[in-house]
């Protein structure tokens, strides 16, 4: 009788990226009273930035989290996390001038296998969700890379700018179109391979899914919602606020 052969399960472990190194500038720019980056402003008298780390946090699935901040910011993070009893698997490293930059520290300082799953969400996106992180790492599995993404309500029209502003030239259909949002994931290889690529070409994209469809990479749509919004200008602290109130109620 032959001897059965014993498969090792493989042990898929998830990673999270949130870039929080910016500095505000439409926030400062719309009047904010604040000079404050957006990551540190509070939200029913939590930061921003905790908000979006206990969000993930409160997943069993996420095995870490990785934030990219600014070396002037790290001991204001770090005292936070320690304040808001977060735990050991929040961890931190350098940001950049730039969020692909942040993002690009990140994934070189993790410690992961290329299967692993690698979510990066807006540190300003503080209403994210835990089932809809359940989905998005779901989809990577599924797919190898997916964001999340709010159907579009508008008609959406193409433009060509001028000197005075701007020309219709076509109306695109609702259905082929819908507002990127995050969390967006890949297999760590696949959105390593999409950043080293993008660096090799001196290439500077939006968002992970601008890169990811760059080198090829098919990318899957999650439904996001309207509370998943980023904090951008004055009056989204209170929207988000307004959001928290529904919540509780």
């Amino acid at each position: 009788m032959s001897t059965p052969i014993l498969y090792t399960p493989v042990v898929m472990r998830v990673f999270v990226i949130l870039p929080a190194a910016g500095i505000g500038t439409r926030m400062a720019a719309g009047g904010a009273s604040t000079v404050a980056p957006k990551q540190f402003l509070e939200i029913g008298g939590v930061p921003v930035l905790i908000r979006s780390l206990r969000a993930f946090l409160a997943v069993p699935r996420v095995d870490a989290v990785c934030v990219a901040v600014r070396g002037a910011e790290k001991d204001r993070v770090e005292a936070q996390v320690a304040e808001y009893k977060l735990g050991p698997l929040v961890h931190m490293v350098e940001g950049g001038d730039h969020r692909q930059e942040s993002v690009g520290n990140a994934l070189a300082a993790l410690e992961c296998d290329e299967d692993d799953v690698v979510l990066v969400h807006d540190a300003v996106r503080p209403l994210i969700d835990p089932a809809t992180i359940e989905r998005t790492i779901d989809a990577v599995v599924k797919h190898g890379a997916a964001i999340v993404g709010l159907p579009a309500v508008d008609t959406i029209k193409q433009v060509e700018r001028t000197a005075e502003g701007a020309i219709v030239t076509a109306t695109i259909p609702r259905e082929r179109i819908v507002h990127a949002q995050t969390p967006q994931g890949a297999r760590v290889g696949l959105l390593r391979r999409a950043y080293a690529e993008a660096e090799a070409d001196g290439f500077a994209g939006t968002d992970e899914a601008s890169l990811l469809e760059r080198a090829g990479i098919e990318v899957a749509v999650v439904p996001g919602s309207a509370r998943n919004f980023k904090i951008t200008q004055p009056g989204d602290i209170e929207l988000a606020e307004f959001y928290l109130g529904q919540a509780k109620a």
